[in-house]
């Protein structure tokens, strides 16, 4: 009787648990029986695991094999598990030494021929197995880059099967076939990618040379809402942009990708881990590096949106927008459900999807843009441009974004549409990005030195009781927005969110500390009644 073990890792959402691969030999009727809540496409690894052994020169053992993937509870999906099932096969045919493989994590699809083809979410399922303690892992040549992202962790990428029996077992290793030329397809690459999550579909990375990204520079005029995207960002506050069609919304929101800063180390490993599990790494760019940028279709449903799919939930639009932007154009042609779900990702920075299969936890800390028309047809703000929607089809129109999805919105600026003198004079153009970000970088800087030591890394994060009691306004600051309060002009998150935003308008000026005029500003940015404040770039400082 031979007896061997792998490991392997299974993906749940964006986590990952390690997974025990037994291989049992016992005399009797060859027959190969796989258990341990596998679905499919794991159940037809056997096939695949049987026809890479023998066509890498192994010879299969005619005896009863069992694989068991342990714990059994844990449901397994995908072709990720073929390698590791191949190694323990062999482990128990003692082709290789089971010793070898005992503490080995191998992540990889086997083809038919022995080649071993990279699958999706390698990098959180390296996490998982280096939070397990695990050292040495085996995962597809083409993923060894992303792998190798997670520190402490040594890896081998491997081509083929032949290739990774040679090196366990100290021979030679066998030549490959090389790859295929410039201008040819790599086979290997399929399935890494999912179809369509291209640029075309609003779900791309902020990836690109610097030359060809959207500039602040080509928006003219539109100094309120320029003032109010660069304090979105400086903040992480959320912002809705509302005015006629052809205004530039929605060339402002495409911007903003490019006015936040860098993300962090920790932050692209958090990015890049969500990405791999979606299929939408660029081949030969493993880390994320720069804020991602999700734009889904106003016809998306909620499963879309928050998450869903077969079994376990897959993450969804808000999960692919995390550290980024989540930019909902013609918000108001959504369906409210869909709208109304992301009520609880936008305070909680995740989600949680419940389904029968599970409950999966997924990220979704992100900055949501809404952009909207003021009436189905966009001309009622207009001045003789003949709107005719009736006033019940208007506010029933405007009453599609529901007040507590509004009140979780800091900013909300009208887009008016441009005059002549900005368009077509260069008097018109605005700062560029790259001036805005530096400004944007610098007031993060000033927010990240004051949250130092707190749970809280900008300011929309930091709960409005922190605000009031550990960094106090100005004395009379406050007391246009209490006003509001009394009115029923603002609610108490309202008020809020007002001190945040009074506090970013003052990170941006170099102030220590949000005075009247500041909170002034935050009131205009959020309610549209102008406080006599100028609201044009850069005029917070």
């Amino acid at each position: 009787m031979g007896f061997a073990r792998a490991c392997s890792v299974a993906l749940v959402g964006v986590e990952g648990v390690v997974v025990e691969v037994q291989a049992d030999l016992e005399p009797g009727v060859a027959a190969f029986t796989l258990v341990g809540l596998p679905d499919k496409s794991l159940v037809e690894s056997r096939d695949r695991v049987r026809a890479a052994v023998v066509n890498s020169g192994g010879e299969w053992p005619q005896k009863k094999l069992t694989v068991g993937l342990s714990p059994a509870s844990v449901p397994k999906s995908g072709s990720g598990f073929d390698l590791a099932v191949a190694a323990a096969v062999l482990g128990a045919a003692e082709r290789i030494d089971p010793r070898a493989i005992a503490d080995l994590v191998l992540i990889g699809e086997l083809g038919l021929d022995g080649r071993v083809r990279p699958v999706r979410g390698v990098l959180p399922a390296v996490l998982a197995a280096a939070e397990a303690g695990y050292r040495q892992v085996v995962v597809p040549e083409r993923t060894a880059g992303e792998a190798s992202l997670v520190p402490g962790v040594s890896v081998l990428g491997v081509r083929s099967l032949r290739q990774l029996i040679a090196v366990l077992t100290d021979e030679p290793v066998p030549d490959e076939p090389q790859e295929p030329g410039p201008g040819r397809p790599d086979p290997m690459l399929a399935g890494l990618l999912v179809p369509g999550a291209g640029v075309g579909t609003g779900l791309a990375i902020g990836a690109g040379s610097p030359e060809h990204r959207p500039d602040l520079a080509d928006v003219a005029g539109q100094d309120a809402a320029r003032t109010a995207l660069e304090v979105s960002a400086a903040g992480g506050h959320h912002l809705l942009l509302h005015g006629p069609p052809g205004a530039g919304k929605t060339m402002l929101a495409e911007r903003l990708p490019g006015v936040l800063p860098p993300l962090t180390e920790q932050e692209s490993l958090e990015v890049t881990a969500v990405h791999s599990v979606a299929g939408m790494l660029p081949p030969g760019e493993p880390l994320v590096r720069s804020a991602p940028y999700c734009a889904p279709h106003h016809s998306a449903t909620m499963q879309s949106l928050v998450g869903g799919g077969n079994g376990l939930p897959r993450p969804g639009a808000v999960s692919l927008a995390h550290r980024g932007v989540l930019f909902l154009d013609e918000a108001p042609e959504f369906s409210g459900r869909a709208l109304d779900a992301l009520r609880q990702p936008l305070e909680s920075g995740h989600v949680v999807v419940a389904r029968s299969a599970g409950v999966v936890r997924l990220p979704a800390r992100f900055l949501m843009i809404l952009a909207a028309n003021p009436c189905p047809c966009g001309r009622h703000t207009l001045h003789g441009a003949g709107c005719e929607c009736p006033p019940s089809v208007i506010r029933r129109y405007q009453s599609r974004l529901s007040g507590p999805l509004l009140d979780r919105v800091d900013l909300r600026v009208g887009v008016q549409p441009v005059g002549r003198a900005d368009l077509l004079e260069q008097g018109g153009r605005g700062e560029s990005t790259a001036v805005v970000a530096a400004r944007v970088r610098e007031a993060r800087a000033r927010s990240a030195h004051r949250l130092a030591g707190s749970p809280w890394a900008v300011n929309s994060e930091v709960p409005g009781h922190e605000l009031r009691t550990r960094w106090p306004v100005e004395p009379g600051a406050l007391d246009a927005a209490e006003r509001d309060l009394e009115r029923g002009l603002l609610t108490a998150r309202g008020v809020d969110r007002v001190l945040r935003v009074a506090w970013t308008v003052a990170d941006l000026a170099g102030r220590d500390r949000p005075r009247a005029r500041d909170v002034a500003l935050a009131l205009e940015l959020r309610t549209g009644v102008a406080r006599g404040t100028v609201a044009a770039a850069g005029a917070a400082s």
